[in-house]
């Protein structure tokens, strides 16, 4: 393997990446960087994220930067403001000891006044989003004259985000005669466009093999029913005491959903969505990567750029329909030489995708069932006592107060005293868990048994919507009037309560989010002032109703019959209206 010096690193960037902890070049950067250097062929890079590209690209970028000049010579696209922050982040610490070099990140959501202002003061690195980028070349701030590098990161997500005119538009202003280097994690037919079209002798560099997943990455998936992903999602998180993991789900609706319901639920999560501002964002993704939250939930583009080299899984929360996706978010983990695992929540009519992602990544995964409420109680026992048995102990401060403690305790055996340390972690989880049953999906039996079996779901659907009307133990079931499509979800009913009820703080239990309507449990002493509190109270201009649950009312049918009759009332609303303008009024001249 040939060093940074002999790849033709100069020896200020040499220091800087020293400082950072590089060693020995990855194999992309071992067949990126002379290339860049040397040739005049431009490149095409299949690699996957965490292989390494920032680097394999950004140091040659800077080297070939002739910092006595202030304007723009190398423009870096990428698709997401995420990542156009994380390359100029890393670009800024390449130059740690090249001090005239300046990088300039262009994205929306910031300030284009301060954009504007760097721009003039001269800047030789332009990191942009696309988006941005047009509105300040149509505002005739930027000059792409003097570019003689473009970079394309991340290409194929940038397809996939729509991104193919603004592209073009911009490589309209930039010199035929420029160096090009695209970057992709997979090979779609409109990459290998994009390099006929604007590439001019281009040379293809494969980093693995096409299209195939991370190394380091072990595949697994769990089969459960369609209502039961959430349980089985919870299972996996406490089953792994360390999870430090993206869980990705379709839609931003889906994942604020999942999100609340963790939160509400006791886990140390999080959301990121395109509906969340700059600010938010940036707020979430620095508590994920300062590990204050351990479970990300989170679009794939939303996630893009996210740049964490140390995450134990992954979860798919359902399965993407592009397979290409499905490799961008997998190879986020395994990353730097580490393994990990990329998890896959599925139900039945999900096993053709999985197929045929298998087929595409020449990966096979394995099918595990779920964790069982007996295996995770007893990892997390081990893990707490191996969490005792480490920690370290401030000898001088704790002997202080160690013989009040002794006294107050000494009575206990050490057995008793252990039970109860680990009561005090437990309890909660114990009651969780208690007679919980198996939720793995039972693969279909012979079709003599199927109408006995449709029967038995018929019956098992009403049991499971009078479990849903019914309170956990020690706990009162509430009814709500706002449901998903409302644009009520866990975190907005937690805010509410608290907001409308008077006294200490409300504890929230189970949450179960419906269409139309939402029913959650709360301490029983807590019930009559929440009922009290929520009933009147105004959310988004729809006044709200609460009540204690009935297990026996179908809160659903009720919901659809109320539905229906403000639709008739509308309705006869509008005839009488109609009869009125024909027969009891003059018509307007206007």
């Amino acid at each position: 393997m040939k060093t940074f010096e002999e790849l033709g690193v100069s020896e200020p960037l040499r220091r800087a990446i020293e400082d950072l902890g590089f060693e020995q070049p990855m194999p992309v950067q071992e067949k990126v960087i002379p290339r860049l250097l040397n040739d005049d062929k431009d490149i095409v890079a299949l690699a996957q994220t965490g292989t390494g590209k920032t680097a394999a690209f950004g140091l040659p970028v800077i080297q070939r930067i002739d910092t006595s000049r202030r304007v723009p010579q190398a423009l870096i696209l990428s698709p997401t403001r995420e990542l156009c922050l994380q390359i100029s982040s890393d670009l800024a610490d390449f130059s740690k000891y090249i001090p005239e070099l300046k990088v300039l990140p262009v994205y929306g959501g910031s300030s284009i006044e301060s954009q504007i202002r760097a721009l003039k003061e001269g800047v030789q690195i332009i990191v942009a989003t696309p988006g941005r980028l047009i509105d300040l070349i149509n505002r005739g701030v930027v000059k792409l004259d003097d570019v003689h590098t473009v970079i394309l990161d991340e290409a194929d997500e940038m397809l996939n985000m729509g991104f193919l005119d603004s592209i073009n538009e911009i490589l309209e202003h930039v010199p035929d005669d420029r160096k090009m280097l695209l970057f992709s994690a997979t090979m779609p037919n409109d990459i290998a466009n994009i390099a006929r079209k604007y590439m001019k002798n281009h040379e293809e560099i494969v980093i693995g093999t096409k299209n195939e997943g991370a190394q380091n990455v072990k595949h697994i998936y769990y089969m459960v029913n369609a209502r039961d992903k959430y349980l089985a999602l919870k299972r996996i998180a406490d089953n792994n005491p360390n999870i430090y993991a993206i869980i990705f789900c379709r839609t931003r609706r889906d994942t604020q959903e999942i999100a609340d319901k963790l939160i509400a639920d006791g886990y140390n999560a999080d959301a990121l969505h395109g509906d969340l501002s700059q600010q938010q964002r940036d707020l979430t993704m620095k508590k994920f990567r300062d590990r204050v939250t351990s479970l990300l939930v989170a679009t794939d583009v939303a996630a893009r750029g996210l740049d964490v080299d140390d995450l134990t899984h992954v979860i798919n929360f359902g399965l993407p329909d592009d397979t290409a996706v499905y490799t961008h978010r997998s190879g986020r983990t395994g990353r730097a030489g580490k393994t990990g695992v990329s998890i896959a929540i599925i139900h039945s009519r999900e096993k053709g995708k999985l197929k045929e992602i298998e087929k595409k990544i020449g990966k096979t995964f394995e099918r595990k069932e779920v964790p069982t409420p007996a295996h995770i109680i007893e990892k997390q026992l081990y893990t707490l006592a191996d969490r005792i048995e480490k920690v370290q102990v401030n000898d001088q401060e704790i002997d202080k107060y160690l013989p009040g403690v002794v006294k107050k305790l000494g009575w206990l055996s050490n057995e008793d005293l252990i039970k109860r340390i680990l009561s005090l972690e437990f309890n909660r989880l114990l009651d969780y868990y208690k007679d919980a049953p198996k939720i793995d999906f039972i693969d279909e039996k012979p079709s003599k048994d199927r109408d006995r079996r449709k029967k038995g779901d018929e019956k098992s659907r009403s049991d499971e919507e009078k479990d849903r009307r019914t309170a956990e133990r020690g706990m009162e079931r509430l009814y709500v009037n706002l449901g998903k499509k409302d644009g009520f979800f866990a975190g907005n009913l937690i805010e509410t309560i608290n907001k409308n009820t008077t006294g200490k703080r409300v504890d929230v239990g189970r949450i179960d989010l419906l269409p139309s309507y939402s029913l959650f449990d709360v301490k029983k002493s807590d019930a009559r002032r929440v009922v009290d509190g929520l009933t009147g109270a105004d959310f988004m201009g729809k006044r709200i109703y609460c009540e204690q649950a009935d297990p026996n009312k179908d809160y659903a049918r009720a919901s659809a019959r109320k539905t229906r009759e403000k639709a008739t009332e509308s309705h006869d609303n509008y005839a009488i209206f109609k009869k009125k303008g024909r027969g009891g009024h003059k018509k307007s001249n206007r």
